[in-house]
């Protein structure tokens, strides 16, 4: 059974996620558990998600749902530590790496601190198939199948992630409740998202979605809403 702890996080309410196998209550664990998008932006938010994950596990994995510096305040924070990376998909890395440019595009005035990035491969997750970066590909972790569903459109390299036995799908800004994701940001691309939404409109209707902005929603709804 996973556990799922959301926060919301930065200047534009970005969701972060810790997904575990096992309650902060109920003592550390050995496995680890996965951080999806660290949104965390200054100390204050930075404390918060070391609270919650230090009593539960010191292992960590790190995940971004795409490249947005939103979901990735936290990033060079979380990578120190605990001395791992950042996991995305290939599409996007470029843009992850380039967020000077981000922070440029935005407005921002500082200068953001670079953290390591890499592709998500077979390496970082017990894999059940050997094709990898296809479509549909299948990983264990926290004693639960989950697949990574490529889903570009909001960025090039954008993902979801779906665990089918729990029915829970956290889909980064592809979806949201009443929306999706914006393409007007460079590399969008408005037909590439409409693919990826009707893919996700194939799972299960009673399937959860944990968005990157805003509250939990269903695929039902969102299909009802959208078609």
């Amino acid at each position: 059974m996973l556990e799922i702890k959301r926060f919301e996080f930065g200047p534009f309410g970005t969701n972060t996620y810790v997904v575990s196998s096992l309650p902060a209550w109920e003592g550390r664990g050995e496995a680890p558990v996965l951080l999806i998008d660290p949104a965390c932006s200054n100390r204050y938010e930075q404390q918060l998600l070391y609270d919650y994950i230090h009593p539960v596990t010191e292992s960590v994995l790190i995940l971004a749902t795409h490249g947005h510096l939103d979901h990735l305040w936290g990033a060079a924070w979380a990578c120190k530590q605990w001395h791992t990376p950042v996991l995305m998909h290939e599409a996007d890395i470029p843009m992850a790496e380039a967020m000077q440019t981000q922070y440029n595009l935005f407005g921002i005035r500082a200068t953001p601190e670079p953290f390591p990035v890499q592709a998500i491969t077979g390496s970082q997750f017990p894999i059940l198939n050997s094709q990898f970066p296809i479509p549909n590909s299948q990983f264990s972790i926290l004693n639960s199948q989950f697949t990574i569903l490529p889903t570009p459109g909001h960025t090039p390299g954008g993902i979801c992630l779906y665990f089918p036995e729990e029915k829970v799908l956290f889909s980064g800004d592809t979806l949201f409740r009443m929306g999706y994701g914006r393409t007007d940001l460079p590399g969008g691309d408005i037909s590439q998202l409409m693919d990826s939404l009707n893919r996700l409109f194939a799972l299960p209707p009673e399937t959860t979605v944990y968005p990157g902005h805003g509250e939990s929603t269903t695929i039902g709804a969102e299909r009802l809403r959208l078609h």
